[in-house]
């Protein structure tokens, strides 16, 4: 059968001005998609053709029309764990949290060692701030397929967000070792720095993230707050304006001005 991987990109976490106690996200979440074979029986085929055209409405951005059709298959084959999981793929692309881990669930029961189920249930507890779940789903992935860098990031927001620092250093470099040009592991890695008080090495995994992806405007940001927190105001404003550049031609115009009041009160407050 034919497999097809798709990666989701959320929003940045930036630190606030001039704290460095809160951040956003840098996430993603994974999407198998799975054509199922035909096989003989007239109920299965008409399950398959819906899953497959659901299939295809994914793929196209049409999430509303592909959990019409996934909705038609489980009715058809109740028993199929992808067909839950890619309904439950759509929900969490268009924000029913809710359901997602729903379906989800249901494609854990009917196959225990399906890791991405767990990867992007881990996600959405993640994104709810249900942080004891999300550590125990990407263990559990962890555990199914270790070898996954994305698992690690993760799991490491999760400590980090909880205060368990040191765990979230751990998982942070532990990716690294996975997959040394991720720039959401030294991303992630230099704001755990942060709260450790440990600005310099901060610096230099924000640093290597922008290498990795020049378009990573948080990074840019964090950058700048953190070129701050050294005490080196001129570098700290060219990242913040960077930043804000960079955000404006993203069409992320929140975080634009995020990076704009903390440019003005640099400015302001010049001692």
């Amino acid at each position: 059968y034919y497999t097809n991987s798709t990666v989701i990109q959320a929003t940045g976490r930036m630190l606030p001005w001039p704290s460095m106690k809160n951040r956003l996200l840098l996430c993603i979440s994974w999407g198998l998609l799975t054509f199922t074979p035909l096989v003989g029986w007239a109920q299965t085929n008409s399950a398959v053709e819906f899953y497959n055209r659901g299939v295809d409405k994914l793929s196209s951005g049409d999430y509303r029309g592909a959990t019409e059709d996934f909705t038609q298959s489980i009715a058809l084959n109740p028993k199929d764990p992808d067909a839950y999981y890619n309904r439950a793929y759509a929900a969490l692309i268009m924000g029913n949290y809710q359901g997602a881990i729903q379906d989800y669930t249901q494609a854990i029961t009917l196959n225990p060692k399906y890791v991405y189920a767990y990867g992007n249930r881990c996600f959405i507890y993640y994104l709810t701030q249900k942080y004891p779940e999300a550590i125990a789903d990407c263990s559990q992935a962890i555990q199914l397929k270790g070898e996954y860098a994305d698992f690690y990031i993760y799991r490491g927001n999760a400590y980090d967000d909880t205060g368990k620092h040191e765990a979230a250093l751990e998982d942070f470099t532990q990716a690294l070792k996975l997959d040394p040009k991720n720039a959401k592991a030294h991303y992630n890695r230099a704001l755990t720095y942060n709260r450790l008080g440990n600005h310099q090495k901060a610096l230099l995994d924000y640093t290597e993230s922008i290498k990795l992806n020049p378009q990573l405007a948080e990074a840019f940001h964090n950058r700048g707050l953190t070129y701050y927190q050294l005490g080196q105001r001129s570098q700290a404003a060219k990242e913040l304006q960077q930043a804000a550049e960079l955000f404006s031609s993203q069409g992320k115009k929140d975080n634009a001005q995020k990076s704009i009041n903390a440019l003005r009160i640099l400015q302001e407050n010049p001692d």
